[in-house]
Parts: structure tokens; C-alpha cells; sequence
């Protein structure tokens, strides 16, 4: 993997910064560097990525691909599905998996939806991409794959969510560019206190990653009918919230150990 220098990770992480409302605070740091935490930190970054994937495939479904198409996709993301959730397949053959846009029927598709095409496209190869490449840090380490639950992050943004058209996919699209731009954060955070191996690992993760709130953000502009600056800013508000507030369940993007919680 290429090395990052300095300077250009802080060029990537400056928007980043810029756009959540708050840093990861050091006592999460602390604890997800521990060496008997870092089995569950991999574990859920890697669930992450495959969520990730997901979501950016539950909007292609929903919103640009046919019925048919929509098969497809579910069939393609099945072995990951399957290996995650119900342990089933060898996580070896998941690196022989590729997405194409070749799938979809783009005739007559507006130009949001072709954006969104491009987009998610994208973003799903790259997800799932790092996806294996987790998986392979955890062999190296002797680390073998054992599910765990869920953080509370996710379903608290989407809590928020609305349920009616277009505000609901403007709203999933702000969640998903809050979520992309924390995950980067993590990264660049977490670097440092890891092994140089996993530590340039993740600096190599925002090369590609950093670039994904924008895409996210730039797609709940084009959808939306108003501005969406306040709805940005109530979903900030939300996430740094839930990074700030005690969290007895330390996951990758967990909040204050609440040990440490004052």
C-alpha cells in the first residue's frame, strides 16, 4: 500500500473536520488501542464496511435499479451476507467478487439518478474492497471471525430519519455522509496508537474514503427540494451526541467509554 504523507492527510481530514461538529474524544482512543479490544474494533469495522456497502445498495435498489437489476444486486452481495451473518463460505473467494455498472439499465435515467449511479458504484467496490482487506489483517493476526452486535450509532442517526418523500432519502443521505466522515476521522485518530502495519492501513483508507460525506452530501443537495443546511446541522448535533455521551459498548464508532464518562 502507497504511503500518505503528512500533509495530505491533513489536506483529507480538513474538510472532514470541518464538517462534524466534534472530535473522537481521547479516552475512546485509549480504550479501542488496547490490545484485548482490537479483535471486536477490527471485527465491527469490518461489519462497518460491509454495512456501508449495503447501504449504498439498499439506494441503488430503491431508487435507480429495475426489479430485475434489483435480483442481481442482492444475489452479488449475498456471499458477503452470508459469511458476516450466518458464517457460512469461505472469506478467501470474496476478493473474486466485482460489481459492474453494466448491470443497470440506464436508458431514460435522470441525472440525478445517473449520479447516484456513479456514485454508489463506486463507493460499494471500495467498501467492500476494504471489507476483504480487514479480513486479511485479522488472519494475519490470528484473529478468527466471530459476529458482534451492533453499536447504538447507526439506528440513533436514522432515528431521526423522516418518513416521507423526498425528505426520507434526503435525510438517509445526510446519515450516511455523517457516518462515512467519522469512520474517516477514526481512522486518521486511531493510526498512531496501532501497529505501523494496521496504522498505515487506515491512513491508507481516507485516500479513498474521504471523499465519500461529499458524495453523499452533494447527492441530499440535488435531491432536495429546500435548503439542507439545517437539516445538516440537526443531524451534527445528533452525532456528535452520540460521540460524546457515555457508551457501555465499545465499537468503532461507539461513544465515551462511559467508565470514563464524568
Amino acid at each position: 500500500m502507497s504511503v500518505i504523507s503528512t500533509s495530505e492527510v491533513t489536506s483529507l481530514l480538513s474538510p472532514i473536520n470541518a464538517f462534524l461538529h466534534c472530535e473522537t474524544p481521547q479516552s475512546w482512543i485509549d480504550e479501542a488501542q488496547k490490545e484485548e479490544n482490537l479483535r471486536v474494533i477490527l471485527t465491527d469495522h469490518l461489519i462497518c464496511e460491509l454495512k456501508a456497502a449495503q447501504s449504498a445498495m439498499y439506494l441503488l435498489r430503491r431508487y435507480v435499479a429495475d426489479e430485475e437489476t434489483s435480483k442481481v444486486l442482492l444475489g452479488w452481495l449475498k456471499p458477503y451476507e452470508d459469511f458476516t451473518y450466518r458464517h457460512e463460505g469461505d472469506w478467501q473467494s470474496l476478493n473474486t467478487k466485482h460489481l459492474s455498472k453494466n448491470v443497470f439499465n440506464t436508458e431514460g435515467l435522470d441525472p440525478f439518478k445517473k449520479d447516484m449511479l456513479d456514485k454508489m458504484v463506486m463507493l460499494i467496490k471500495e467498501e467492500l474492497h476494504h471489507f476483504y482487506q480487514v479480513l486479511e489483517i485479522m488472519h494475519e493476526l490470528g484473529f478468527e471471525y466471530k459476529s458482534v452486535t451492533s453499536s447504538r450509532y447507526a439506528n440513533g442517526l436514522l432515528r431521526h430519519v423522516r418518513t416521507y418523500e423526498p425528505e426520507k432519502l434526503v435525510d438517509k443521505l445526510i446519515c450516511g455522509a455523517y457516518i462515512e466522515a467519522r469512520s474517516c476521522e477514526r481512522f486518521a485518530k486511531l493510526a498512531p496508537y496501532v501497529s505501523e502495519d494496521l496504522g498505515k492501513f487506515y491512513v491508507s483508507l481516507l485516500r479513498s474514503e474521504a471523499r465519500h460525506f461529499e458524495d453523499y452530501l452533494t447527492l441530499a443537495g440535488q435531491i432536495a427540494k429546500t435548503d439542507i443546511s439545517e437539516r445538516v446541522a440537526h443531524f451534527g448535533k445528533v452525532e456528535a451526541e452520540l460521540i460524546t455521551s457515555p457508551d457501555g459498548d465499545l465499537k468503532f464508532h461507539s461513544g465515551l467509554p462511559s467508565k470514563n464518562a464524568v
